[in-house]
């Protein structure tokens, strides 16, 4: 019997998020997940008159391929990946994997080369040119990060993936309008946290389901050579497969000038990659309410309630500062009371205190606004 959350899951991802077209072809990428979500989302595709395509691989063979490959192996994936996506219209992707360290005992050299010959080019054209949603897959290794048992892993992440988007939309728009008004902004936070840098003149973007599930963010990114003074993040992350924690940046005229962490000199050599890697890319409010604490997933963690993410390196194009780099790490701060709480002004108006946020028209962004379940416009 077909698992009824992921007939849920399923309708959103095609009648939501991508609202697939007829005549439009769309790629499912799997990557060692369930036969039966790609199954549903074939089916989901052509019932909407779209045409499916389907690839998928499993992380222990990707480290394999790694561990012998190098720019020529790389460069030609690249060519074919690059044609292959230059035919969709539409592109999901599910990741799933039982370890998250897979690629930790890969050189960081090798991976940097796939990131540069191979990823990065694709993921560019298709973040530009297709409409797109990527989304983890609970696995028991999740669940294991995240404290939960797996069949209570599972229930919160099909409650997570799977609220009303609808409502978060209209939600977000107070917090939206506010910043493409704004000027200043002001973070303060324990761990000697005191940040400030302009947003004048960016731009916002809504996160609502359309682009990542779980969502629950809107952002912008500071004005480059704006960003001064100090950010201690209290959520423990990953980058290429590698552990960081008590992740802290000194920032001088928007630069990057001092980094310390668990592992300093891994986070240097990350922050060395590029000029555009000691400058920030992107600054995000964080509000899914069902997500309160880190698992060491980005694509969960930059959602939490009452956080924040601060991100060294590129500039989205929805809103760009003109920051170009490699690298792309959301970094998070998490400011309700049981992380050390914190603040944050809008031209110096307390826009969000221990990570609830609190003029009027901004309460619908508060966990108890945002926790509906479901979606009207959605079949279940």
């Amino acid at each position: 019997m077909t698992d009824p959350r992921m007939v849920k899951l399923a309708n959103l991802l095609i009648a939501y998020s991508t609202r697939i077209q007829p005549g439009e072809k769309v790629l499912v990428e799997a990557v060692d997940i369930p036969v039966e979500i790609t199954e549903l989302l074939v089916e989901r595709i052509a019932a909407a008159g779209g045409l499916p395509f389907v690839e998928t691989t499993v992380p222990r063979l990707r480290r394999a391929f790694y561990r012998h490959a190098g720019p020529e192996q790389f460069q030609t994936l690249c060519r074919r990946d690059l044609a292959f996506m230059g035919e969709m219209q539409a592109y999901i992707g599910l990741r799933g994997g039982a370890n998250s360290f897979e690629l930790a005992d890969v050189p960081t050299e090798t991976l940097r080369l796939a990131d540069e010959h191979w990823l990065r080019p694709v993921t560019d054209r298709r973040v530009d040119y297709t409409k797109w949603c990527v989304l983890r897959w609970p696995t028991p290794a999740m669940a294991q990060l995240a404290g939960m048992s797996t069949a209570a892993f599972e229930d919160f992440y099909f409650r997570v993936c799977t609220l009303d988007y609808a409502r978060m939309a209209a939600a977000e728009e107070p917090l939206a309008a506010r910043l493409r008004a704004a000027d200043r902004i002001e973070i303060r936070g324990p761990g000697g946290t005191d940040l400030r840098f302009s947003v004048k003149g960016i731009g916002v973007k809504k996160c609502c389901g359309l682009r990542n599930l779980p969502d629950g963010e809107l952002f912008s990114a500071p004005v480059r050579d704006s960003v001064e003074g100090v950010i201690a993040y209290n959520a423990p992350t990953l980058y290429q497969g590698k552990p960081f924690d008590h992740v802290r940046l000194v920032f001088r005229q928007g630069r990057i000038v001092e980094a310390t962490a668990s592992d300093t000199p891994g986070l240097n050599a990350v922050l060395d990659s590029d000029e555009g890697a000691r400058f920030i890319g992107e600054f995000s409010f964080g509000f899914n309410p069902h997500i309160r604490k880190p698992m060491r997933d980005a694509l969960f963690d930059e959602k939490i309630a009452g956080s924040i993410h601060l991100t060294p390196g590129q500039a989205y194009k929805e809103t760009d500062n003109g920051n170009r780099s490699k690298i792309h790490w959301d970094l998070v701060l998490i400011q309700t009371p049981e992380y050390g709480g914190g603040e944050i002004r809008i031209d110096g108006e307390l826009i969000r205190q221990d990570g609830r946020f609190m003029p009027a028209d901004l309460q619908g962004l508060n966990p108890e606004a945002l926790a509906g379940e479901g979606n009207p416009n959605i079949q279940h």
